[in-house]
């Protein structure tokens, strides 16, 4: 499992954890029962505090992509679909709000936009 921390980034560490730990789960890069680093080894290997990795964790574990055994530690759940799809369509919407704005700045309409979609859909 790779993460990568930028403190320059603005972004709080636990969310940046969080954030890449999800979206390996969601890819299929980590497989559903494969075991997570301990807390507390995440936590020295990325020279951060334990009580940030607990968080990340803890918000992974509260939309259901990971569990916990007691003694032996976090583990990758088992993929609902519906939340894979949920979490999918999340992420498109939020890029093609991104998207709508740089157009807006560029001047393009909306027909410009749809016809370099289709162009790329194509390809």
């Amino acid at each position: 499992m790779n993460i990568f921390i930028d403190n320059r980034s603005g972004v709080p560490i636990y969310t940046q954890i969080h954030a890449q730990i999800r979206d390996q789960i969601i890819s299929g890069t980590l497989q559903p029962e494969e075991p997570l680093p301990s807390i507390r080894t995440l936590a020295r290997d990325l020279r951060i505090s334990v009580i940030t990795t607990k968080r990340a964790y803890d918000e992974l574990e509260k939309e259901g992509l990971i569990y916990t055994v007691a003694g032996k530690g976090c583990f990758v759940a088992e993929k609902n679909l519906d939340l894979v799809r949920e979490e999918n369509l999340r992420r498109i919407e939020e890029d093609m709000d991104e998207i709508r704005a740089l157009a807006g700045s560029c001047g393009l309409t909306k027909e410009e936009i749809l016809e370099m979609w289709n162009t790329i859909w194509e390809d």
